[in-house]
């Protein structure tokens, strides 16, 4: 088995992605301008949105696994998590009651093996009928960008209106309306992935596979080439680093890894990809393998 597929391991691991000329992750309590660090203008994206992009990802490719009832999504835009809750109840043959904290274990373990985003990054299924609280095996951090960025908000013109304005004097007033769309220049982002396989186990989890860690790597590559709009511009993976540890319980800190890799603009504006010198540190402890996946 590959060492970075391997679901018994500890996988620690560094995505770096940008954005040219988009808004990677609108803040809606600021306008839904680009989210920032106000002491340091660095950019953020949250972990539910990097979560977002690996379950529609993972949607759109486990109708066409082997296996497809593994990989449902149980977070899906516009779903209500109570009925799914209720529906797992029925599938293992429980009544529409709150069982016992077994019935719970039961039910819980039931939709984690029936739904992918569950069994890899928990949720609370408490909310209706209770199934308790699943921790998954995969945490997210948020990303923050190397440099700081400079969100803009451009003025945009429509040709169109949704209503037909009032004659002023016999004159048909012109239709078209204003609005604003936040963006920033560029921006070059660093997140960190955590695999703990003390949670991935067959009674924790419901058994991630190598798969289920497939599937997720895969994700986190090429699901920005299936969630393109004009909100978010021209966005890309530019690396994907997965640290493997031999030992389930580690062979070495995480930040002595990471620090690993160096990032430094060459230039006082960066505005691609190439502005940027990465620099690698391939000497690791001992137990440690690095795969570079992008």
């Amino acid at each position: 088995m590959t060492a970075y597929l391997d679901p018994t391991k500890k996988h620690d691991a560094i995505l770096l992605f940008d954005c040219l000329d988009g808004n990677p992750n609108g803040d809606p309590d600021a306008g839904n301008q680009p989210r920032i660090d106000p002491q340091t203008n660095q950019g953020l994206v949250t972990d539910a949105c990097l979560k977002r992009k690996v379950r529609n990802y993972v949607e759109m490719l486990g109708k066409d696994e082997p296996t497809p009832e593994r990989y449902k999504i149980f977070v899906e835009e516009g779903s209500v998590l109570n009925e799914k809750i209720s529906r797992a109840y029925t599938a293992v043959g429980l009544p529409q009651k709150e069982g016992t904290p077994e019935d719970q274990l039961k039910v819980a373990k039931w939709m984690q093996q029936n739904y992918y985003d569950l069994r890899m990054f928990g949720a609370v299924l408490s909310t209706g009928l209770k199934a308790g609280q699943v921790w998954g095996p995969v945490q997210i951090s948020f990303s923050r960008s190397i440099d700081p960025v400079f969100p803009q908000s451009v003025s945009i013109t429509r040709c169109a209106a949704t209503e037909e304005k009032e004659k002023k004097d016999g004159v048909k007033k012109d239709n078209k309306t204003m609005g604003r769309k936040e963006v920033l220049p560029y921006g070059l982002y660093r997140s960190y992935v955590f695999y703990n396989p003390h949670l991935a186990l067959a009674e924790k989890s419901g058994c991630v596979n190598e798969r289920d860690l497939a599937l997720f790597w895969q994700a986190l590559i090429k699901a920005w080439e299936f969630d393109r709009s004009s909100a978010r511009g021209f966005m890309a993976c530019r690396g994907l680093y997965v640290f493997t540890h031999a030992s389930k319980y580690g062979n070495a800190p995480v930040h002595e890894l990471f620090d690993k890799l160096q990032i430094k603009s060459t230039v006082d504006v960066p505005r691609s990809f190439a502005d940027y010198q990465v620099d690698l540190d391939e000497v690791l402890p001992d137990g440690v393998t690095l795969t570079k996946l992008a």
